[in-house]
């Protein structure tokens, strides 16, 4: 006789990275990030603060809950450390929300820093009460249902970026950056290069900068074809 298999698989024990790690990113502007990851680590330009704060930073706790599902997600609400970010993955699906206000509180008792998903939402009054950062692609009053099966603590694949247990996620009004558990460090360290450079050219147009100067010397080493 064939078993019924277990409706969420979960994996409790992952490297975390370390309060320090976290607090390197926390307040800090996603595309500073991204630029230190040469140009990518940013979530689908459409999952965007639903209703409540625009800015968060945690652990990431990824939860494979599939289209119009979500007992994965219930599942890492169980499993979830203070300051994790419960990451469902939904394949995308628009159909249904993944979660609606009361699932958020319950992640705000938890002690949860914020959540993510590449599905939808509902309850925006109520989430908008939460005061829980509550990013998604999408509002929907359609509910899902509890069946499985899923993941908990596993990769996952969410607006078109793996998300790892233990990764760095973050977000803020222009969207939602993973820092891969094992680029933390390299990140941190191009960081301040990228915040060097950044806080150089804002005082140049401060000053009264038009042009930067990396475009101008391309300009004048004949790298434009100028048509008059």
């Amino acid at each position: 006789m064939i078993q019924d298999p277990p409706l969420v698989t979960v994996r409790r024990n992952f490297p975390r990275p370390t309060k320090e790690q976290v607090a390197a990113f926390a307040g800090l502007q996603t595309g500073y990030a991204v630029d230190a990851m040469n140009g990518s680590g940013a979530l689908d330009y459409r999952i965007k603060s639903i209703g409540g704060p625009a800015s968060f930073c945690g652990v990431a706790l990824p939860c494979n809950d599939g289209p119009s599902d979500n007992l994965a997600t219930f599942g890492g609400l169980h499993f979830a450390q203070a300051g994790d970010v419960i990451v469902s993955a939904s394949g995308g699906f628009t159909g249904v929300a993944v979660i609606g206000d009361l699932l958020l509180g319950m992640m705000k008792n938890a002690g949860c820093a914020a959540f993510v998903t590449d599905g939808c939402v509902r309850d925006v009054i109520g989430v908008r009460a939460v005061a829980l950062p509550c990013f998604a692609a999408g509002v929907t009053p359609n509910s899902p249902v509890r069946n499985g099966p899923g993941t908990v603590g596993f990769p996952v694949m969410v607006g078109g970026v793996s998300v790892g247990p233990g990764d760095i996620i973050f977000g803020d009004e222009d969207g939602v950056v993973v820092v891969p558990y094992a680029r933390i460090d390299e990140t941190i360290e191009h960081l301040s290069q990228v915040k060097s450079a950044e806080a150089d050219l804002e005082a140049k147009i401060k000053a009264g900068l038009r042009m930067p100067d990396f475009v101008q010397v391309r300009i004048d080493a004949g790298l434009f074809n100028i048509v008059d």
